[in-house]
């Protein structure tokens, strides 16, 4: 075999690190996922929950796609993470497929109450709002309470009198009613014992740019029947949404309470910077010891500085897709 003089092997070595690819005697194995090719730009998720119906499978791999395609073309033309997050999301809130946006749930009053938030890895820059009922995309809110406003977090009539304030567009409630949420509400209040089913459907998005920051941003309806002005993680910066530039992007869907108890999104970063863990294997610990130690389920997705994505889920199914560097679409509408 021919030896390679010093400067080819480091060249060697920095190429393969740049790839995301370990040289052998690393003590780590080569993540196939992390190579130019494979990297992963932008991934979405739709909830954790119960698989959906094999019938409603074409309906939901339509709505990911056009979702991961309105991020990608922000990429693409050369928008920051935090816009293709945005746009993503955006997109899923209007599909009236999801419990974000359109097609919320209702709470225990027949009302709806809406939350979201965006992260920017760059900077730990972020804004978010909880408990709006009139906001047509409370994730572009969440984007300008970050923009636009010295706060993190606003909430109820205060966050909607900022959204006028910024021009937002404003619904009356009606706007967010279809008849699956109302029968699903209806369910709920016969104490049905598959309620499971009816916490499905928390949208989020992570994405990495050509500028190498990450973002996050996660938007939801909450939990069908819940009280009114209750809260979940999802708005909740180091809980439901999170973004480092030398770790991940994180969006979490599942039992709000357990992520907030755990800091579910922060722990995956913290696990990736103390703990020296890889975001897979942080993202397993939280989603599959931590989080059901505090009695929950749910997902994640995470991704790396490197295009390393991770997905993993304790639920029945999460609903989830990404795109690669190079435009290659995967759609798991069945998780």
């Amino acid at each position: 075999m021919r030896k390679l003089g010093r400067g080819r092997i480091l060249a060697a070595a920095t190429l393969a690190v740049a790839a995301g690819v370990l040289l052998p005697g690393s003590g780590q194995a080569a993540d196939p996922v992390a190579g130019q090719r494979d990297r992963v730009v932008l991934a979405i998720h739709g909830g954790a929950g119960t698989a959906v119906p094999p019938e409603q499978e074409e309906t939901y791999r339509q709505v990911l796609r056009a979702a991961l395609e309105a991020g990608f073309k922000v990429l693409r033309s050369g928008g920051s993470s935090l816009d293709g997050t945005e746009a993503a999301v955006r997109n899923m809130e209007d599909s009236g497929l999801f419990n974000a946006g359109k097609g919320a749930v209702f709470n225990t009053d027949a009302q709806h109450e809406l939350d979201a938030s965006v992260m920017r890895g760059r900077d730990l820059r972020g804004g978010a709002v909880a408990g709006v009922q009139h906001i047509k995309n409370p994730i572009s809110l969440a984007r300008l309470v970050m923009d636009k406003s010295p706060h993190v977090l606003m909430a109820g009539q205060g966050a909607e009198m900022f959204a006028r304030e910024q021009g937002v567009t404003t619904v009356p409630q009606d706007y967010f009613f279809t008849e699956r949420r109302w029968k699903e509400l209806l369910e709920a209040k016969k104490n049905d014992p598959n309620r499971e089913k009816l916490q499905f459907g928390t949208v989020g998005a992570v994405a990495l740019d050509g500028a190498g920051d990450l973002a996050a941003a996660t938007s939801t309806g909450g939990l069908t029947n819940k009280l009114v002005g209750r809260i979940g993680d999802s708005p909740l910066l180091g809980a439901g949404t999170y973004a480092k530039n030398a770790t991940a992007a994180i969006s979490c869907t599942g039992t709000g309470e357990s992520f907030i108890r755990t800091s579910a999104a922060h722990e995956i970063s913290a696990l990736m910077e103390h703990g020296r863990m890889p975001v897979r294997q942080a993202a397993e610990k939280v989603v599959r010891e931590e989080v059901p130690a505090a009695n929950g389920t749910g997902g994640v997705i995470a991704l790396d500085r490197n295009g390393v994505l991770a997905t993993p889920y304790s639920s029945k199914s999460m609903i989830f897709g990404y795109v690669t560097a190079d435009g290659r679409f995967t759609l798991r509408p069945t998780g």
